[in-house]
């Protein structure tokens, strides 16, 4: 007798053409980085654990005016639970709103380089900011909890089409007094290597004339140089990345916030005006990273069939 097999479904493309990629991998890791002891480890495991099962709580009953205060200070609490310490500069003059993004109330979009999820937890730690993050963010352990809280703006990265309406939502968030954070890089390099910033989502800024915040993030080890232990990069999945981060220790989360700068009217200008101010005077040797092979960082790849104009990040 003869069983009938049902056909294989079809393999259905989840990249495109212009799909941002990033030629970092697990080696762009360090993986001589200075840990904590088993106790400190369990400690902080432990700390965790109480803070994500507070949270919800704090959150909730904390008066409006003080929910602000309670989301920094348990996103500087988890960065310490992974051995990062926050260092904040402000390059943007005496006419700012202190160490914060914006005022309460003002709408900006704060923009900044992408190396791992502690990109998250250090621009919260600075001043609570909704995300505009990938897709499948809110299902990750830990920080699922802390982005659906944060309502953060899902991108299907894979799905071009998309991504007018998600710049459609940035702009009606920004014109309504709230700060958004995005990574326009569209996914994450180990720190010591950088993409370009794409300029899709620069647009919701110049559609509703709201300025932009560039931030630049940097981690540094103990010894002074560029770390890539909080990187989250290739193939790495969620739970080994939170594990070394729980590990490790003598990390510090280098913020340093550029001079505002103002939409214009063409978002390719805007963002190469923010990557400027993202990138500052530091020199990366791609040459020496180890990973990146020579005009690797800025292929670009045509697409395979025409794409509408507001689609191209």
């Amino acid at each position: 007798m003869t069983t009938a097999t049902a056909p294989l479904p079809e393999l259905v493309a989840t990249t495109h053409d212009w799909m941002p990629s990033s030629p970092c991998g697990t080696g762009c890791i360090d993986t001589d980085a200075d840990t904590v002891s088993n106790t400190e480890f369990a400690m902080r495991l432990a700390t965790v654990v109480a803070l994500m099962a507070t949270f919800p709580v704090a959150n909730t009953v904390a008066k409006r005016g003080w929910r602000n205060a309670v989301q920094r200070r348990y996103a500087r609490a988890l960065l310490g639970c992974c051995g990062v310490e926050l260092r904040i500069v402000d390059n943007r003059g005496t006419d700012t709103p202190g160490i914060t993004f914006a005022e309460p109330g003002d709408g900006v979009l704060v923009v900044c380089g992408h190396v791992g999820w502690t990109d998250i937890l250090v621009l919260a730690a600075v001043q609570p900011v909704s995300f505009v993050a990938r897709a499948d963010l809110i299902d990750w352990p830990i920080l699922g909890s802390l982005a659906r809280r944060m309502r953060v703006i899902p991108i299907d990265r894979a799905n071009l089409r998309k991504l007018p309406a998600v710049v459609a939502q940035i702009a009606d968030r920004i014109s309504a007094g709230e700060r958004i954070a995005a990574f326009p890089e569209g996914t994450t390099w180990c720190g010591r290597a950088y993409g370009n910033l794409r300029p899709a989502l620069f647009q919701a800024a110049i559609d509703t004339d709201t300025a932009v915040q560039p931030v630049r993030l940097q981690y540094i080890g103990a010894d002074g140089a560029l770390s890539t232990t909080p990187a989250f990069v290739g193939d790495e999945t969620m739970a080994q990345s939170l594990l070394r981060m729980l590990w490790s220790t003598g990390t510090t989360a280098e913020v340093v916030l550029a001079p505002v700068e103002q939409p214009g009217t063409d978002r390719r200008d805007l963002a190469a005006r923010c990557e400027r101010a993202v990138r500052g005077h530091v020199h990366l040797d791609f040459a020496e990273h180890g990973v990146l092979e020579p005009g690797q960082r800025n292929t670009v790849r045509q697409p395979a069939e025409p794409v509408p104009e507001s689609c191209i990040a």
